[in-house]
């Protein structure tokens, strides 16, 4: 797997799971849609034994653990098989956990001020968070002069509506969003309906 998270796909698919034993049909359509970079937010009890059945029965996949806010949710996610962590903000402490694992990382910004702390500890890859309510593609436009190396996965009220906007900025590699997961479709365990918005999603970074 390349190390960086923001290679794997333009989008990448946010996924929050109260059934574990929904995280294979899940997965399988969402890879078979063109989207193989799955976060899976540490938001439910049922997410660290569905990153590893994702992990253990769908290898072409690429799981990874969203909301990460803990050292404990740090070395929980590795052990469960996750390739990725991605965090809702950082401090030095959570951010010494996500390197101790030895997995890529994406920890969040919201200021630039925290993207520049972030660059001094040579991480260059972060997840810009929540990215409409902190300034959306305006913001992520600015800063792209005065810090080129800085290159972000914006989340959080990204949609099929503006992903392609976020994904036209030279700083963005990926955007993470959930509008391919519709709560009426996860719920009737729509998997056709999900690839079909998956498919429609993975055309949007024109990759």
């Amino acid at each position: 797997m390349s190390s960086s998270v923001l290679a794997l796909a333009p989008v990448v698919p946010v996924v929050v799971l109260e059934d574990a034993s929904d995280a294979v049909p899940l997965a399988r359509a969402l890879v078979a849609g063109g989207l193989p970079a799955i976060e899976v937010t540490l938001r439910t009890p049922a997410a660290p034994e569905a990153i590893r059945a994702i992990a253990r029965e769908v290898p072409e996949a690429v799981v990874g653990a969203g909301t990460v806010t803990g050292a404990e949710q740090a070395r929980t996610a590795a052990e469960a098989g996750a390739r990725f962590l991605v965090s809702p903000g950082w401090t030095p402490t959570l951010l010494a956990a996500m390197r101790e694992t030895g997995l890529p990382f994406l920890p969040g910004v919201s200021t630039t001020s925290e993207v520049v702390a972030l660059l001094e500890q040579g991480v260059t890859e972060m997840k810009f968070f929540p990215a409409e309510a902190a300034g959306g593609t305006a913001y992520l436009k600015s800063l792209a002069s005065p810090l080129p190396q800085a290159r972000f996965c914006p989340t959080g009220g990204v949609g099929v509506h503006n992903a392609a906007d976020y994904l036209a900025l030279p700083n963005v590699g990926c955007v993470g969003g959930t509008w391919m997961l519709p709560q009426d479709a996860l719920a009737a365990r729509d998997w056709e309906r999900i690839h079909a918005l998956a498919a429609e999603a993975a055309t949007l970074g024109g990759r």
